[in-house]
């Protein structure tokens, strides 16, 4: 089994060097500007000598980065972005093994982004060949690229935290001395006050639009089935993109994962919504109040007058120098196994490629409508995560109205879980109350799995017409037997 985090020492080389040059120093005046030896220096950059926590902070203070700017989770999640690459059958090689792919992601970080990026590029060109050879009845293929990705990328990689956007939606909320429950009416006054926009019910026959602005007109339709919360969200979304355009755009055109303008118009839309959300939650108030009750979603739900996923969202930004609160990953999905949202603050990989495992708790939410379902999950790399799930109903109100069904999960590294309300009565060290889970079984290399839908990565299948196993898809192991049996199965 992996080493545990905890276990890890910081081998920043790769993240030092960087500094180093772009601050224009060789390693003889980085030795003397963080007071040790020229040759430790280099053990350091030569990854023979790990960071102590004397030198980390000082290359904090010198080089002016915080010390999560170490953080192994980057390097975790690139690591896991590689081996999607890499499992790929396109590439036509054996898997590696983990620790080869760790190190390569933790060595060659630039080599290791160009791979993941080619891989990427790789699948976009693949599937839009798929859509021009089969454009389907009577219409033109989708245009190329997938922009929703771009965007789930481009809010994956600054870790679900925009500062300029916490700071703007806190000032905001101390001038209209906003309350929970009652933001609606100071959001619409603003509105009206600032930018001529009057807000209107829609009639109920109209469609089922939540939101609709006329600019020509400065009429800002709502749905007359808005909760007084969704209807606040819906009004701070519309005054983001009226009153802070100019940051929406700075923060959507500098991003190099957006490639496109559709991916451009929607990330400023992913932005407005996270400040609705910030301004409905501020910053301090909410992170105060999110560690004064261990995280209970419902009592935060009640406390700033919103819904439970909008809480789930608002958690997983709280990452703040200074005032962090638990790092999570947060997600939606459909029954079918669809991610209509992913968010993470963690190094936790959601699979881009054919699902996600079915072993987690966030697919067992169905079952149990309305219900929270926590769990201790295992990755195939030995790192745990603690989840918690519950299902949710959006749609319109009568019996004709559509509705949709879906499961939303809050998840966090296991050194955090006992932060939780949830988390009480678990016993998290104990390895027996850990389900095994993986990224999803087109990369996940757990070969004792009798869920799995496909062969395992980088195994060889074992094909014996006299033996039958009860784990799907067995494989050779190294001395020629089968993994996989009954006993090992679960």
């Amino acid at each position: 089994m992996a080493r545990r985090p905890a276990d890890r020492k910081v081998y920043a080389h790769a993240k030092l060097r960087r500094l180093r040059r772009e601050h224009g120093m060789n390693q003889v005046d980085m030795a003397r500007a963080l007071g040790i030896s020229t040759s430790y220096a280099n053990q350091i950059e030569q990854s023979q000598r790990p960071l102590t926590a004397p030198v980390l902070l000082r290359i904090a203070e010198v080089f002016g980065v915080d010390t999560e700017f170490f953080s192994e989770a980057d390097e975790d999640r690139l690591a896991a972005d590689l081996r999607t690459a890499l499992a790929d059958e396109a590439c036509g090689v054996p898997l590696p093994g983990t620790e080869e792919i760790t190190e390569a992601a933790r060595d060659h970080p630039e080599v290791a982004r160009a791979l993941v990026a080619l891989h990427r590029r790789y699948r976009d060109a693949a599937e839009q060949a798929a859509a021009l050879a089969s454009p389907g009845p009577g219409g033109p293929p989708p245009p190329p690229g997938e922009p929703h990705d771009e965007v789930r990328d481009f809010f994956y990689t600054h870790h679900n935290h925009f500062e300029p956007l916490d700071t703007a939606a806190e000032r905001i909320a101390e001038a209209l001395a906003l309350r929970p429950g009652r933001a609606a009416d100071p959001l619409a006054a603003r509105l009206a006050e600032r930018h001529g926009v009057r807000v209107l019910q829609a009639g109920p026959g109209r469609l089922a639009d939540a939101r609709r602005f006329d600019a020509a007109t400065g009429l800002l339709f709502l749905s007359p089935w808005l909760s007084d919360g969704r209807r606040a969200f819906q009004l701070a979304t519309q005054l983001a993109l009226l009153e802070l355009s100019p940051l929406l755009d700075r923060l959507a055109d500098s991003a190099t994962e957006l490639t496109s303008p559709d991916s451009v118009a929607l990330a400023r839309i992913g932005l407005a919504n996270y400040f609705a959300g910030a301004l409905l939650m501020p910053y301090t108030a909410f992170h105060t109040a999110a560690e004064e009750v261990c995280y209970d979603i419902e009592l935060l739900s009640a406390r700033f007058g919103v819904g439970f996923e909008t809480v789930c969202h608002r958690l997983s930004t709280l990452q703040r120098t200074g005032r962090r609160g638990v790092p999570f990953s947060f997600l939606r999905v459909d029954r079918a196994g669809n991610i209509s949202k992913r968010q993470s603050a963690t190094d936790f990989h959601f699979s881009r490629l054919g699902g996600t495992c079915p072993l987690w708790t966030v697919y067992e939410a169905f079952s149990a409508p309305g219900r929270i379902l926590p769990q201790v999950a295992e990755m195939p790399d030995g790192k745990r995560y603690f989840w918690i799930a519950r299902t949710i109903t959006r749609g319109g109100f009568g019996h004709h109205a559509p509705r949709a069904e879906f499961a939303v999960a809050l998840g966090c590294e296991l050194r955090h879980a006992h932060r939780l309300v949830y988390a009480e009565g678990i016993a998290l060290d104990d390895p027996r109350a850990a389900t095994p889970i993986g990224l999803g079984c087109r990369i996940c290399e757990r070969r004792d799995c009798a869920q799995r839908a496909r062969p395992p990565a980088g195994g060889r299948l074992a094909i014996d017409p006299d033996r039958r196993t009860y784990v799907p898809y067995p494989v050779q192991t190294h001395d020629g037997g089968t993994a996989g049996t009954a006993g090992s199965a679960r």
